[in-house]
């Protein structure tokens, strides 16, 4: 059973593992199935879900949405991550020339009120800024948030893959924590534990959202040098654990780190997260954790 876990001090609780919804459109499931699936990993502790508003060309909270309509009362079990920013040209808004950011205050309250209607709630447990924006004004971002709160749309709000100076800038102007950063890490790209991202969450007691854990399926089919490295390390430590595949080793190295991040799972197959469950009983040793950091860096350490 998965635990939850208070994502910082005093701050709201998630579960340990977090379901990801990014790919809803692609699962191809009736609203009634997708009510199957969330019933069923709730009922496996997984209560966190993660949303976006672009994701599925902006489909995705809505499919989400209208199965959640069919059992309102599961609205009270679950916590609603979803997050916004990020402008993409797409048939929804034909106007647009590139894809872009927008960080203003109005966009931001904007998008928090087309998530609310596309996933059927009153309010949002968690709103992430989606990407940096170099435009960003941090006071205005504060008055966006402050409106939000106020309001009672949205309870907390964090971030998504800011550097470390970029969540300074926006957390010096809130009187509320950001509750979390959600970063990629996985066995492929770990930059963050190098670059202070997740040092600096470590100091804070902020747990750090992990996404693209599977770096988006290369680790199991990818032909580089480092990916078949990877792959093969991963395959001797799942036998010595006795691991029943090799994302369950990825799911214990991601979260043997120190800032003790909470792996998003991206799969609709509801096998493929009782399996990312299971993995919570796996520990790595630290020799095993750097087993996999030397093969995906193709050296030792310094």
């Amino acid at each position: 059973m998965v635990s939850k876990v208070e994502i910082v001090p005093k701050g709201p609780k998630f579960s340990e593992l977090v379901q990801g919804y990014w790919r809803l459109a692609d699962w191809d499931m009736t609203p009634e199935e997708r009510l199957v699936f969330l019933k069923q990993h709730i009922e496996m502790g997984i209560t966190t879900v993660d949303h976006a508003d672009i994701y599925g060309d902006y489909h995705c909270e809505a499919l989400f949405g209208e199965a959640l309509a069919l059992e309102p009362s599961l609205r009270d079990q679950i916590e609603i991550v979803t997050k916004c920013d990020i402008k993409l040209c797409s048939s929804t808004f034909p106007l647009r020339r590139i894809n872009h950011y927008d960080t203003s205050k109005e966009h931001i309250i904007e998008s928090v009120n087309n998530s609310l209607s596309r996933l059927n709630v009153e309010n949002i447990d968690v709103l992430l800024i989606h990407r940096p924006d170099v435009l960003m004004d941090a006071d205005e971002v504060a008055e966006a948030f402050a409106t939000l709160k106020q309001q009672g749309k949205v309870n907390d709000f964090g971030v998504s893959n800011f550097s470390l100076a970029q969540f300074d800038l926006l957390q010096s102007r809130l009187d509320a924590p950001l509750v979390t950063n959600q970063v990629e890490i996985n066995p492929l790209n770990f930059e963050v534990a190098h670059d202070g991202t997740l040092d600096q969450l470590q100091m804070k007691r902020i747990k750090p959202m992990a996404w693209s854990c599977l770096a988006g399926g290369d680790i199991f089919s990818g032909q580089s040098e480092q990916q078949v490295r990877v792959r093969n390390e991963l395959e001797l430590i799942r036998e010595e654990v006795g691991a029943e595949s090799i994302d369950q080793v990825i799911y214990a190295w991601v979260r043997r780190l120190p800032s003790k991040p909470l792996p998003i799972i991206g799969s609709g197959k509801i096998e493929r997260v009782q399996a990312a469950v299971n993995a919570l009983d796996i520990e790595l040793t630290r020799e095993q954790w750097f087993r996999v950091w030397v093969a995906s860096k193709g050296h030792g350490v310094p």
